[in-house]
C-alpha cells in the first residue's frame, strides 16, 4: 500500500490550467481514454481502470471531504485480460463505469490529471504520491498547496466524491 495525498477540483477552463502547469516543464506521459469500472464492495473503493497508457485493478480508501485528503491505495498492474473483468464483474457486480479522457502530467513525485469525464464536465486533479514511504506526509500536503495555489483554485472548486459517486448521484432518481 502507498499513501497519496490528493485534490479534485471542478474547473471550466481545462487549458488554462494545464498551459499553467506546462510553464513549470512537467514530463507529459500522454492522453488517455479511460473506463473505471467499480464493483460493489463493502468498504473502500475498487475500480477496474482499462485504458491505453494506464492499465491496473485499483483499490482505495479516503474521505469524502472537499480539498486536499489523504488517500490509501492499493494498485494491481497487469497485463490487459477481459477475464478479469468478467470475473470481478460476475463475483461482485458492477456498481457504475466512469469513461473519461484524461491528460497525464508529472513533476517529481506528483501526477496531474487533466480530465473531461461524461456526463460530468472537466476537471483537475493532483496527487502526491508516495510510494516507498519516504516523502512524509507533511511534503505531500505541501506540494499539493503549492499547485493548489498555481491553479488559483477556490474553496468551492473542490470536489469531495470520486466520479462514480458523482455519477451515482447524478442518475439517481429524485426523492419526493
Amino acid at each position: 500500500m502507498h499513501i497519496n495525498y490528493e485534490f479534485k477540483a471542478r474547473v471550466t477552463q481545462l487549458e488554462v490550467m494545464e498551459a499553467k502547469l506546462k510553464l513549470l516543464e512537467p514530463v507529459f506521459k500522454g492522453e488517455d481514454h479511460q473506463l473505471d469500472t467499480y464493483f460493489n464492495v463493502p468498504n473502500g473503493r475498487l475500480k477496474l481502470r482499462e485504458g491505453n497508457i494506464e492499465h491496473a485493478l485499483i483499490w482505495y480508501e479516503r474521505p469524502d471531504t472537499a480539498g486536499a485528503k489523504q488517500s490509501n491505495v492499493i494498485l494491481y498492474q497487469h497485463q490487459p485480460d477481459p477475464a478479469l473483468k468478467h470475473i470481478l464483474a460476475s463475483s461482485l457486480g458492477i456498481k457504475t463505469i466512469v469513461d473519461k479522457k484524461r491528460r497525464i502530467y508529472f513533476i517529481d513525485n506528483v501526477k496531474f490529471h487533466f480530465d473531461r469525464v461524461e456526463g460530468l464536465g472537466t476537471f483537475v486533479e493532483v496527487e502526491a504520491i508516495d510510494l516507498a514511504g519516504d516523502q512524509g506526509i507533511e511534503k505531500l500536503k505541501d506540494q499539493c498547496d503549492r499547485y493548489a495555489a498555481l491553479f488559483e483554485l477556490q474553496p468551492d472548486n473542490y470536489v469531495a466524491n470520486s466520479y462514480s459517486d458523482i455519477l451515482l448521484a447524478a442518475q439517481a432518481p429524485p426523492h419526493h
